[in-house]
C-alpha cells in the first residue's frame, strides 16, 4: 500500500510540472540599449490563446507595441505549435532598474515569474559604429529640441503573395488558395497593418469564384508565423485561406490584389525628446492568377461522380437476423475532397432485401489547407426471405481518384444471414399501411344499422312539413 502510495505522489510530482510548462514567461536580455525594446512575453504551447492577465508595469520604461508569433514544430510525425505574445518596454533613461517579481493569469492558469535587473545602457555602447543615431546629452537637448526633425525611408523586406497548389486540377477537385503577407523578421518596426477590416472585405470580394464550390477556413485573429525563406527569417501572416472544388470548366482566375500598409521612415538623429519614425503608407501588390481546370476522363457517370481520395469503412447492427426484422448498415465515406457534393448511394431493387432511404450525418476537419472528414450513411434493411446477403449486391460508390486520374469503386464486404420461415402475413404486419390503419384503435367498434340513416331523413322531412305549414298559415292571417 506504501509503495502504491509513493508511486501515485511520485506521478503527481512529475506530471503537475508538465502540465504547468505548457505556459511560461520569458524575460529579455539585460543589459539593453537604450534606442531597443526590453521584452516579457507569454508562451503557451499546443494551446489556444483564451485571455490573459495585462503585462506588469516596470519603473524607468514605458509600455510600447505589442506583437504575437505561432511557431510550428514536427519531429518524428509529432506537431506542436507554441504561441508567443511579447510585450515591448522602450526605457525612459540610462541605468539601473528592476523588474520586481509578478504573476500573470494565462488561460485561467497563474504563471509566476522571479523578476530581474534590468541595465539600460547608451546607445552609443549599443552603436559605435553608427555616431549619426547617438542620443544628444541633457544640456543640448534645449538646442536641439527646435531644430526640425529629419526623417529617412529604410528599405523594407516584405511582399504580398497568392498560394496555389496546383497549376491545374480536375473538376471537382480540391485547390487550396491562401494569400499570405511576408515581412523579414528585423524590419518589424518598419510595417503596419493600415485600415485591415475594410481592405480585407475587398480583397474576399476579388477572391471570389462564380463557377466553384467554397470551403473557406476561419480565422479567430491573424497571428504571425516564423518561416525561413533561403536561410532568412521572416514573419508570415495569412489573410485568407480556402479550399475551392470547380464545378465546370471555367478557369479559376485571381485579379491582381493590393494591400495598403502603413510604412514608417526612420529619424536620421533620434532623441528622447521628438518622435523616432514618422508615418506614411506604401502599397503592396500580389500578381494575378489562373488556373487552368481539366475536364474528367470518359466514364459513363463521369458527369456526376465524386471526386476526392476516400476509404470505405462499414459496420452491421447484427449480422444475424430472423425474416422480417431489421437491421443498421453503416456505409462511411472517409478522405479527403468536397464531402457536401457526395450523394447517398441508391440500393438495387431486390425483392428479397429492402434498404430503406439512410439516415446523413457529416463531419468535416479544415487543417493545413486541407478539407478531410467523413460522410455517413445508415440504411434500415429488412429482409423478407431466409438466406444469407452480400451487401455488395445492393451498395455501390463510384468516385475518381485525381491522384492516379482512374476511376474507382468503393462496395461493402459484409454479409447478413436472415434465419427463419418466409411469413407473408408478418410481412403485412411489418409495414407502414398508412394513416387510414393507425386510427383505428381509436375508433369506436360497435355495430350501426344500415337503415338508420333512411329513419333519420324520414323524421327530418315530417319536422320540415309541420314548419313550413305554420309558416303559411301565419302568414295568410296577417
Amino acid at each position: 500500500m506504501r509503495s502504491l502510495l509513493l508511486f501515485v505522489f511520485l506521478l503527481t510530482i512529475l506530471v503537475v510540472p508538465a502540465m504547468a510548462q505548457q505556459v511560461s514567461i520569458e524575460l529579455g536580455k539585460s543589459p539593453v540599449p537604450i534606442n531597443q525594446y526590453y521584452t516579457v512575453s507569454i508562451k503557451i504551447k499546443d494551446k489556444p490563446l483564451q485571455e490573459y492577465t495585462p503585462f506588469p508595469e516596470i519603473e524607468g520604461f514605458k509600455k510600447s507595441s505589442k506583437f504575437s508569433t505561432t511557431k510550428t514544430i514536427i519531429v518524428g510525425g509529432q506537431t506542436s505549435t507554441i504561441l508567443t505574445i511579447t510585450q515591448n518596454y522602450a526605457g525612459l533613461k540610462e541605468g539601473d532598474f528592476v523588474l520586481k517579481p509578478f504573476t500573470m493569469k494565462v488561460n485561467g492558469q497563474t504563471v509566476q515569474s522571479a523578476g530581474t535587473s534590468i541595465k539600460v545602457l547608451p546607445m552609443a555602447a549599443a552603436t559605435a559604429q553608427t555616431p549619426a543615431t547617438e542620443l544628444v546629452a541633457p544640456d543640448e537637448a534645449p538646442e536641439l529640441a527646435n531644430e526640425p526633425q529629419q526623417y529617412i525611408e529604410q528599405a523594407d523586406n516584405a511582399f504580398l503573395t497568392l498560394y496555389t497548389n496546383k497549376k491545374e486540377i480536375y473538376v471537382g477537385e480540391g485547390l487550396n488558395v491562401a494569400l499570405y503577407f511576408y515581412l523579414a523578421k528585423e524590419d518589424q518596426r518598419l510595417l503596419d497593418f493600415y485600415d485591415f477590416e475594410n481592405q480585407i472585405g475587398g480583397i474576399l470580394r476579388q477572391l471570389q469564384q462564380p463557377n466553384v464550390w467554397e470551403e473557406a477556413f476561419e480565422f479567430t485573429e491573424i497571428t504571425p508565423e516564423e518561416v525561413t525563406i533561403k536561410d532568412k527569417a521572416y514573419l508570415r501572416f495569412k489573410l485568407y485561406e480556402a479550399v475551392l472544388y470547380p464545378i465546370n470548366l471555367e478557369p479559376i482566375r485571381f485579379p491582381a490584389l493590393s494591400l495598403k500598409m502603413i510604412k514608417y521612415k526612420v529619424a536620421k538623429n533620434p532623441t528622447l525628446l521628438k518622435q523616432d519614425r514618422q508615418e506614411g503608407f506604401k502599397t503592396f501588390f500580389a500578381r494575378e492568377r489562373e488556373i487552368k481546370v481539366k475536364e474528367l476522363p470518359p466514364h459513363p457517370l463521369r458527369d456526376v461522380v465524386p471526386v476526392g481520395v476516400y476509404t470505405l469503412r462499414e459496420n452491421l447492427s447484427k449480422k444475424q437476423v430472423r425474416v422480417n426484422k431489421s437491421f443498421s448498415y453503416l456505409f462511411q465515406l472517409e478522405g479527403e475532397g468536397n464531402l457536401a457534393a457526395i450523394m447517398p448511394p441508391v440500393p438495387a431493387s431486390n425483392a428479397a432485401l429492402e434498404l430503406y432511404p439512410p439516415d446523413l450525418r457529416q463531419d468535416v476537419t479544415r487543417r493545413a489547407g486541407r478539407v478531410l472528414g467523413s460522410k455517413s450513411f445508415t440504411y434500415t434493411g429488412l429482409a423478407k426471405e431466409p438466406g444469407t446477403y452480400k451487401l455488395q449486391d445492393a451498395l455501390q460508390w463510384i468516385y475518381f481518384n485525381p491522384n492516379t486520374a482512374t476511376y474507382d469503386t468503393l462496395q461493402p464486404t459484409l454479409a447478413v444471414r436472415v434465419t427463419g420461415e418466409s411469413d407473408s402475413d408478418a410481412l403485412i404486419l411489418s409495414r407502414d399501411l398508412g394513416p387510414f390503419y393507425k386510427i383505428i384503435q381509436n375508433e369506436d367498434h360497435r355495430l350501426a344499422s344500415l337503415n338508420q340513416f333512411d329513419v333519420i331523413k324520414r323524421y327530418t322531412n315530417i319536422i320540415l312539413l309541420v314548419l313550413l305549414a305554420i309558416s303559411a298559415f301565419v302568414f295568410l292571417k296577417k
